[in-house]
């Protein structure tokens, strides 16, 4: 379940032809296997990865991985892209009376040996789907991940995506960002299942992990906020499926096959289906070295590790990937769950755990052919649809007509989930902790993105998005801490316990997001026009790329007044009037430095910009704002005549 590395030097054209030649013997190599019965057959065993967030006191992103890593000093844990996260991976095991305390205890274990390494570190662990808190700042190359693996494939999608991948996602807000990098990848956090399959049964039970993860994703949706907006309730999926998005532009009109991918249809005779489409679909992005090709291992009667397929396997991103390994000396197949977001706790992922093994063992019966029961398109749209609106959802099941998702998880679902829970020798105690825990989700209409969304309505909107963002993020890391199903969350305190120093630390907390803007040749009438209509002092000026050109101020407009240059009729332009090189500071300069750099420069605004793009602004009136709340904190706290409510008191 590890991280295949490649070499630094891997996007060399031989190494790349010499690895072509070994992915197709893998895969030839993976074909005699199958047919000769080398590959186990007969045997469930079941493994995990969990992916965790490390945050700093104030629930922001804390990039200290590495750090964590050498304290924990043990292979089991492994860096993400991001240095922001962390994976911990759960060995396979055989599926038995107790494997769903085993797992539980094995996930608890790992994630609070995370948590011990981080808080010497002063940061701690968030199980998440997407940090609220994590800003563009974050997903810059500064927090890639250091591994020749990461910036290789870095590199070269990259460079396919010509410079810049473009995200737009459609929810509650609308989200739309052009990057250029493949760190949006870092902002996703989950869960993933794996379970062992035998190669005759392979292509039935990987088509049902395919019906199935649409209200997999529905009862599980955690991550609503995505860079202070509120989209998908698993906005992972739509944001993944994009971040990754490197196909040109004749590819889009075409409609060719993306990395992140659901699939296009079923498996119809084999999985070697899936490993063929992969191989004619998509170019090879990395390689490894191969030093013996593995039909040359299997023919000495050894058993291949199949390198060059593992790791063109490890870049395209099937929400269920059908994997090869070896357990115990034998080789096997195994469906690998990827569509599950971290969190809310360990409790909440076993328990979606315990629903995911026991609807594909209660399924497993009632379908020996599920294509002949479901339609891939309906398949399909329920995923995205559970994305969307997770809980909310309606769904089409086989051929009854569309049902709300808590109608089918409640009266269809869950008693096939535990049935196949029974089936496997599932202790009753488990079946009715765990399942229970799924009933009473669906029943309170509460999963983490629901709690999410409820906490961030209930925050003083007067606050800008991304304080709310930070205390949404602190908000979660508070209620983990206690181990309860995210069903029994309340919801805070309208301004929760958050210390001031975190929420107005940086200028990007503080910042108007909201900015009304120019162009270089709009008439000066239309920032006069804008001042007015919205109380404003002061206009950003972009060019057509959206680039910061300049700033016109109120007391530029008065000085143009003044010299009698504006009379009615004529055609002055921004361009004449704006002040071209304004200072201007960044989302994560301190706020103190911003006042600073004001008082210096003696300007009452700094535009707010990320590679010259405008990204917000800050003004005196946003820092006054910020005085007067903290004043107006500082007298709630004590008593109408200055003193302290405990003075008062007595």
């Amino acid at each position: 379940m590890g991280k295949l590395e490649v070499r630094a030097e891997g996007h060399d054209e031989e190494g790349r032809r010499g690895f072509a030649r070994a992915l197709l013997d893998d895969l030839t190599t993976l074909e005699r296997m199958m047919a000769s019965g080398m590959i186990e057959n007969g045997v469930r065993r079941i493994g995990a990865e969990q992916e965790m967030f490390l945050v700093d006191h104030s629930g922001r992103p804390a990039p200290v991985s590495l750090k964590v890593l050498e304290r924990l000093g043990d292979d089991r844990f492994i860096p993400e892209i991001g240095l922001f996260n962390i994976e911990f991976t759960v060995a396979p095991r055989l599926i038995g009376a107790d494997f769903l305390q085993w797992l539980h205890t094995s996930l608890t274990e790992g994630v609070e040996r995370v948590r011990e390494a981080a808080r010497g570190l002063g940061a701690d662990v968030v199980l998440v789907g997407i940090l609220p808190s994590i800003e563009l700042a974050d997903l810059s190359l500064g927090n890639l991940t250091p591994r020749a693996r990461y910036q290789e494939l870095n590199r070269v999608m990259s460079a396919m995506a010509g410079g810049e991948l473009r995200t737009l996602i459609n929810g509650t807000d609308q989200l739309q960002i052009t990057h250029d990098n493949m760190m949006l990848e870092a902002a996703n956090t989950s869960l993933q299942l794996h379970l062992q399959v035998g190669p005759e049964e392979a292509p039935n039970l990987y088509n049902l992990a395919q019906v199935i993860t649409g209200p997999m994703v529905a009862v599980a949706a955690n991550a609503p906020l995505f860079l202070h907006h509120r989209l998908w309730h698993e906005t992972r999926i739509a944001l993944f499926e994009q971040s990754l998005d490197i196909r040109s532009a004749p590819g889009r009109i075409r409609d060719t096959w993306q990395r992140v991918t659901f699939g296009r249809d079923w498996i119809h005779a084999s999985v070697l289906e899936i490993y063929r489409e992969q191989v004619a679909r998509h170019r090879i992005l990395l390689h490894v070295d191969v030093d013996t090709p593995s039909s040359v291992i299997l023919a000495a009667g050894g058993i291949p590790t199949l390198p060059a397929l593992a790791a063109h396997n490890g870049t395209i991103y099937r929400w269920n990937r059908l994997c090869y390994g070896i357990s115990d000396g034998r080789p096997h197949l195994r469906i690998e769950h990827r569509a599950l977001p971290a969190g809310p706790t360990v409790l909440d992922e076993v328990s979606n755990a315990a629903f995911f093994y026991g609807l594909m063992a209660g399924l497993s019966d009632t379908y020996d052919d599920v294509r002949q029961a479901f339609r891939f398109d309906d398949i399909k749209t329920n995923f995205l649809t559970a994305a969307r609106y997770g809980l909310d959802a309606s769904m089409r099941w086989a051929d009854s007509d569309v049902v709300p998702v808590r109608e089918l998880v409640l009266e269809t679902l869950l008693p096939i989930a535990r049935r196949g829970l029974t089936r496997v020798g599932t202790t009753e105690h488990d079946i009715s902790r765990y399942l229970g825990i799924i009933e009473q989700r669906v029943r309170t209409g509460q999963n983490g993105a629901r709690w999410q969304l409820d906490v961030w309505d209930r925050l003083d909107n007067s606050r800008t998005r991304t304080i709310r963002s930070q205390r949404v993020s602190r908000a979660i890391l508070r209620a983990q801490q206690d181990e309860d199903p995210v069903h029994t969350w309340g919801l805070p305190d309208r301004e929760m316990d958050t210390r001031w120093q975190d929420l107005y630390r940086t200028v990007g907390q503080v910042m108007t997001t909201d900015v009304f803007t120019v162009s270089p040749d709009d008439l000066v009438d239309v920032a006069a026009s804008l001042m007015q209509w919205k109380h404003i002092r002061h206009v950003p000026v972009e060019d057509a790329a959206g680039n910061l050109v300049g700033l016109v101020s109120y007391r530029a407009l008065l000085r143009l007044v003044a010299e009698g240059r504006h009379e009615t009729g004529s055609s002055v332009a921004v361009r004449e009037l704006m002040h071209a090189q304004p200072v201007t500071t960044t989302p994560q300069t301190t706020c103190l430095e911003a006042v600073d750099l004001m008082r210096r420069h003696g300007v009452g605004c700094l535009p707010v910009v990320l590679d010259n793009r405008l990204v917000g602004i800050v003004s005196e009136r946003d820092f006054l704002g910020v005085a007067a709340r903290l004043f107006e904190d500082e007298v709630r706290a004590a008593g109408t005549d200055g003193t302290s409510s405990e003075e008062t008191s007595q």
